[in-house]
Parts: structure tokens; C-alpha cells; sequence
């Protein structure tokens, strides 16, 4: 596999983890955004978000492959995670589910994503955009679960309120795509 194909000059590495959310069809455009503004964008897929999206279009948009499983290796001797940890400038999590959270928040490492968040260097900023269930957001073991992340410097946009994928009305909604590629944006020119 080859990294690092995007031809413009890049503004930055970003890292954008995606989890099994139905919101997930919304990273695809936040892909395709974050690539047009000149941003190198790799994307990791989880294998419940895999059940939303396939990588074809994260992999077409961004003009690089896509890690779908922990396994999945490029050419040398460096693991893909690892590479990807340590080239990040943003690890950009959109959608995150509270089981996403509660893993990262737990230091659970046992996919792609979760091993590439927990080896992520230190200069880089960890963003998390939550998409879930009102019940599920608003629950103890979910607000301790941001607490904990907040507290290690992750920062979150998000979630917003309207009507939800399971048909409840209240808060859990993906920040809208926009809003999310600007707080980017401007994290990358801070």
C-alpha cells in the first residue's frame, strides 16, 4: 500500500477515524472536505462502521488507502497504526459512538483505531465528534467516559440536538459536517 499519495502539498495529517454510527455516511463528506482544503486525509474504518460504508469512497476522495483492520500493512517494517500515530497532526474521530468513547477513555486498544489513538505522539490533537442515542450520550458511564477524555486534552464538537436516526428527539446528532471540517481548519492554523 502506498501512503502519502495525495498529490496536492499538504496543510496537515489528519487521521479520521470513523465508528458504527448511521452517521457515518456523513465522513465521507467530511473527507472529501478535508481533502479539498489540502489537508493529507487518511481514514481508518471500524468494523461496525463498516456496516454503514465501505472504503471506496474515503479511499477516492482522499487518493489514499484505507485501514479497515488492525492488520492491514503497507510496504516495510513499521505497523500501518503506528506510522499513522506518529505522522498524525489530528486524529479526528466523526462519528464517535459511546462505545468508541468508552474504549478510548479506558485505554482499550483491540482495532485499528483504538491501538492508533492510544500510540498517537503527543504533539498531536485529538478531536472527537460524537453521534449516538440521546439516552446513551446523556448516560453516567458516557459523561465520566468525556470527563476522563476532556481531562487528557481531547476536545469535542458536538454532539447537537434535533431528531435522531432512532426516531427520539433530543441530543446525539453529528455536529453538522461544515462545522466540524471548520473547527479543523482551524485547529490546523492555530
Amino acid at each position: 500500500m502506498e501512503s502519502g499519495s495525495n498529490e496536492n502539498p499538504s496543510r496537515g495529517h489528519i487521521v479520521l477515524g470513523v465508528t458504527g454510527s448511521i452517521a457515518a455516511y456523513k465522513a465521507i463528506d467530511i473527507c472529501s472536505q478535508l481533502t479539498k482544503a489540502g489537508f493529507r486525509v487518511e481514514t481508518v474504518l471500524s468494523l461496525e462502521a463498516q456496516k454503514f460504508v465501505t472504503p471506496l469512497p474515503f479511499q477516492t476522495l482522499s487518493r489514499n488507502p484505507v485501514v479497515t483492520d488492525l492488520y492491514d500493512e503497507e510496504e516495510g517494517w513499521k505497523p500501518t497504526h503506528i506510522r499513522m500515530a506518529d505522522e498524525a497532526d489530528i486524529l479526528l474521530i466523526a462519528p464517535a459512538t459511546a462505545n468508541c468513547l468508552a474504549k478510548l477513555s479506558h485505554g482499550l486498544a483491540d482495532d485499528a483505531l483504538t491501538c492508533i489513538a492510544l500510540a498517537l505522539n503527543t504533539s498531536a490533537k485529538l478531536v472527537i465528534a460524537p453521534a449516538m442515542n440521546g439516552k446513551m450520550w446523556l448516560h453516567p458511564a458516557t459523561a465520566a467516559n468525556v470527563r476522563i477524555l476532556l481531562d487528557r486534552g481531547a476536545s469535542f464538537i458536538g454532539p447537537e440536538e434535533g431528531m435522531l436516526s432512532c426516531g427520539y428527539e433530543g441530543v446525539g446528532r453529528l455536529w453538522p459536517v461544515d462545522g466540524i471540517v471548520q473547527h479543523v481548519v482551524n485547529l490546523m492554523t492555530c
